[in-house]
């Protein structure tokens, strides 16, 4: 996707060296304003390079990076002003309680005195930590210590919000209600850049995903775009009659018949044309199938057949 003027993260051409080695080889993204990015890629493809840079914590070697209109050459500070960062481990200070973390975040972004209190009291809310706030965060849970680390990148009401793996190492419970978390604040209009493990995680939230291989981006689009581009997607169709099972056959040559089971695998990309077709082959032949079902690869699959590599990404050693 190229960028545009109203992407809140666009850069172009990225590159970066550490030494002789190539981390990453012009690549281009492109994030629109309110939406929810995904950056998905094995160890050492270069996603916390990308995020470093994005965030400005690293220089890039060569490239142009905008973030919420700030270009990261001419206005460093304003970029950063707009950005909120979430790691991979939680940055609050267990010498603190909940309230004084927020509060310490808000002192060093230097919101007054009246406006930070504010913020934790509504953040302190938002994530439901109120009871928990007089309490130091090493008495927290796992899922309550991210969400209290998620109120602090938000107590400067970012634009931009780089999220890295924000839910390793919780329980499905407290993972699904970060989710829940994430998908409000892009519907509140905040961009989120996502990177993460768990490609279940991308599937689920992301608007758009991109796939760093080497340095490069192999792919990109939508979670269905993505399937879409390898093959094992089919239309299963199970019979109770042989005889339809036969009549079917003969109308789809490519399919794969199982007699047993009494089924018929088509091959097929998952999308309404494909399902027609089959629909209207089986009328052709007044067949009535006594269950249809539509098997799409995921994103485990695609992540396999771009890459090489089976299996979520590997977490990628900081450069």
């Amino acid at each position: 996707m190229s960028a545009t003027h109203s992407d809140a993260v666009a850069a172009t051409g990225l590159r970066k060296s550490f030494g002789t080695e190539l981390v990453l080889d012009g690549i281009d993204l492109a994030v629109p304003a309110g939406s929810i990015f995904a950056l998905l890629g094995p160890n050492g493809a270069g996603k916390t390079t990308s995020v470093h840079i994005l965030t400005t914590l690293m220089p890039a070697d060569g490239g142009t990076v905008r973030i919420a209109g700030h270009d990261l050459a001419d206005e460093p500070d304003a970029a950063r002003r707009a950005i909120g960062v979430t790691g991979q481990f939680s940055a609050v200070d267990n010498l603190l309680t909940g309230e004084e973390n927020l509060l310490l975040m808000a002192d060093l972004l230097h919101l007054d005195r009246v406006e930070g209190r504010r913020r934790a009291a509504e953040l302190l809310e938002r994530f439901d930590l109120v009871d928990a706030a007089g309490r130091a965060p090493a008495t927290y849970s796992g899922g309550m210590r991210r969400k209290l680390d998620l109120a602090m990148t938000l107590i400067g009401d970012p634009q931009v919000i780089f999220l890295d793996e924000p839910t390793t190492g919780l329980d499905p419970r407290t993972r699904r209600m970060m989710w829940d978390a994430i998908r409000g604040l892009a519907a509140g209009g905040v961009t989120i850049f996502l990177t993460t493990q768990y490609l279940e995680e991308a599937d689920e939230l992301a608007d758009r995903i991109a796939l760093l291989d080497q340095g490069r981006i192999v792919a990109e689009g939508t979670a269905t775009e993505l399937k879409r581009m390898i093959p094992g997607g089919h239309i299963s169709v199970r019979f109770t009659d042989p005889r339809a099972l036969d009549a079917a056959a003969g109308v789809f040559g490519r399919a794969r018949r199982d007699d047993d089971a009494l089924t018929l695998e088509i091959p097929a990309d998952g999308g309404v044309g494909s399902l027609r077709a089959v629909l209207d082959g089986l009328d052709a032949v007044r067949v009535q199938p006594d269950e249809l079902t539509v098997h799409s690869p995921d994103l485990d699959d695609v992540f396999l057949s771009l890459t090489g590599r089976a299996g979520a990404p590997e977490k990628e050693a900081v450069r």
